[in-house]
């Protein structure tokens, strides 16, 4: 069976800035390009639902000087 889920995310990762040039050019024109950052997975608790979740693809980078986060 094919893992759908591993190879997006591995195609978002390799082209992350061509998707948001694609899909979001308005924020793309905002960011820092050589400030891109791939976060390691994260683990947190669903406070409304008390389920353990996994943060899979975090992405750090620089808008307006300032660090954001992409989920």
């Amino acid at each position: 069976m094919i893992d759908h889920d591993r190879l997006f995310k591995e195609l978002l990762s390799t082209f992350f800035l061509e998707f948001l040039d694609l899909f979001l050019p308005e924020i793309a024109a905002t960011l820092d390009r050589t400030s891109v950052r791939f976060m390691p997975q994260e683990y947190f608790a669903d406070l409304t639902t008390g389920e353990d979740k996994i943060i899979d693809l975090l992405v750090e980078v620089r808008q307006a000087g300032e660090a954001v986060g992409f989920l």
